[in-house]
Parts: C-alpha cells; structure tokens; sequence
C-alpha cells in the first residue's frame, strides 16, 4: 500500500512538471509570432520614416515655389529706379553687346522698344548706342537701322554710337544710322561683308560607304543639304543672294557715312581695322568715351541706361518653360505701378 500510495502521489507531479516544459510545436510558433510582430514593427517604422519625408518634401516644394513667386514679383515690381531724375536733362543710353540675333537681348524687338523710350522720353537729350557687338543678322541690323532714322525724324534728337571691343558686321551696319560714330583707338571696326557658312560630307559619306536618300518635291528643295554634293548652279545661286545682300550693306554705310567715308578698293571687302584706322578712313568719327560723348558732346553727363532687359525672373520663366510661371508674370506686369 505505502508504494502504491507514493507512485500515486508522485505520478500528478511528474505530469505537472511535462506539460510546463514547452514542446518543439510551441517553441515554433512562439518564433512565428515574434518574427511577424518585428517584420510588422519594421514595417510601421519604415512606413512612418516615409510619409515624415514625404511630408518635408513636399513642405520643402511649396517654400519653394513661395520663395520663387516672391522673387518674380521682387523683380518685376522693384524695377530699382535709377537715382538720377529722369525728366531732368541727361544722356540716354541703349547698350548692343553680343551677337545680334532673332530671340536674344540684342533683337531688333528689344532694342527698338529701348529706342522708343529714349526718344519718347522729354529728359533723354541725346540717344547714345553703346557698342560691343561682332555683328549677327542682317535682317535684324537692318531694322533696328531704320527705325532709327525713323525715330531721329520724328522726335529731332541726335544719336551717337559709342564702340568699345568691337563693332563690326551687322553692330556697324546698325552704328552707321547714328549722327557720329566714337571709338577707342584699339577697337575692332568694320567687316563690311555677307557670309553663309556650312558643311559638305559627301566624300567622308563615300568613304564610310553610306548612302544619302533625300526625297524632295521641287528642284531645288534639297539646296543648301550638307549631305548632297552642290551644284555649280546652286553655288551661283547663293553666291548671287549673297552678293545683293552685300549691295545692301554698302548702300547703308555710304548712306550714313556720306562724304566723310574715304573709300579704298578694301573698305566693303570684309577687313576691319583698329579705332585710329577706322578713324583715318572716314569709318568712324573721332576717338571718345561714353563719358566723353555725354559731358562733351551732349552736354548732359547724367546717363541712364534704357537698355531692356530680361530681368531674373523672367529668365528663369523662359528657362523652365513654366506656363503658370508665365501666367503670374503677365498677370504681375498689368498691376498698375503706385505713383
């Protein structure tokens, strides 16, 4: 009985003991659950770590566009008003620097619309053109030329060219419109003469063994192809436009020269001499400074500059191409100016 009694007592702590020893089974799935609660912790984190930056972005985006915004209309509005008075008498200056060109700061657009508020403008007693230029298109030259003989007759008022590095080409064909032409004694002036340039690969084409397959309808259509051999008509051709444009050209030069232009068998032939040259030869009128020409000449040293100018903002509008960007510059530009 007493060893019955004893297995009897000690068999309920032996199952105890078993059933709080935990199984393989139970030890997996307690693995189970604490890998998907970190992957799931993980996932929380890195989840939040996302929408905090993506939140910074797009806070860092909106001050952007707001610090954009406060520019374009900082430049537009603040236009910087030149601290001379600009109804008392002063010398109006329009500066043509870089190539002459369809788009540019130097287009015809920009600089007749210069012109026509210094002539317009009652103060400006004079219109003087800075020049640093080695020329562009003739097209371009010869309208801003006439407009500006169209302008001395209308408002009576003298203008001067002033040269710096270089006026030659189509910066002289503009220069010769002005009523007297200054230079530096080193400066680069004349090239009086019309190019076209480009490039032929027919024999490079010939070497590499590839074939040209230019379909046209019309003649001529394929003229001027740098991949097509040129003809002796299609040379004579452009050779003739050339030369008519040149006619052009030396009309203007003679025009507004007049009887002060010593002409040599070398004056229209393309060569450009220094400032002392251009002097000697009737090309230019005498050597002189910007300063010079408004304290000397104009007899109004106070200078004020009309040059119209793509301000910063709208730079960065022509740039990017933004549309909205252009919508906020028109809307900005038809707010009326407090007086």
């Amino acid at each position: 009985m007493n060893d019955n009694q004893n297995d009897n007592i000690h068999e309920p702590q032996t199952l105890a003991s078993q059933s709080e020893k935990p199984t393989a089974t139970t030890q997996s799935a307690t693995q189970t659950v604490s890998w998907e609660r970190t992957a799931l912790e993980k996932l929380a984190i890195n989840y939040m770590a996302e929408q905090k930056t993506a939140r910074r972005w797009r806070t860092f985006v909106r001050l952007a566009w707001l610090a954009f915004f406060a520019l374009l209309a900082f430049s537009l509005l603040d236009r910087g008003a030149p601290s001379t008075d600009m109804n008392a008498d002063h010398t109006a200056v329009i500066e043509i620097k870089g190539e002459i060109a369809s788009g540019g700061e130097t287009s015809a657009d920009q600089v007749m619309t210069s012109l026509r508020s210094a002539f317009e403008d009652k103060g400006a007693k004079a219109v003087v053109l800075l020049i640093n230029s080695p020329g562009g298109s003739p097209v371009q030259a010869g309208m801003i030329n006439d407009e500006i003989y169209r302008l001395k007759a209308l408002h009576k008022k003298p203008v001067y060219a002033v040269v710096e590095e270089t006026c030659a080409s189509a910066a002289y064909y503009i220069a010769v419109a002005a009523d007297q032409i200054y230079v530096d004694k080193a400066s680069i002036v004349g090239s009086i003469g019309v190019l076209m340039d480009g490039f032929g690969f027919t024999g490079l084409m010939e070497k590499l063994g590839v074939e040209r397959r230019l379909m046209t309808a019309g003649e001529n259509k394929g003229f001027m192809d740098p991949f097509s051999p040129q003809t002796e008509k299609h040379r004579a051709f452009t050779q003739g436009m050339l030369n008519q444009i040149h006619q052009q050209f030396i009309a203007v030069v003679k025009k507004g020269r007049g009887e002060r232009l010593k002409e040599t068998p070398e004056t229209f032939t393309g060569l450009f001499w220094s400032g002392q040259q251009a002097v000697e030869l009737g090309l230019a009128d005498k050597i002189g400074t910007l300063d010079f020409v408004a304290r000397e000449v104009v007899k109004a040293p106070d200078l004020i500059d009309y040059t119209k100018r793509d301000n910063v903002a709208e730079k960065l509008v022509k740039r990017f191409g933004a549309s909205i960007g252009e919508g906020a510059v028109k809307a900005l530009k038809t707010v009326p100016a407090v007086q």
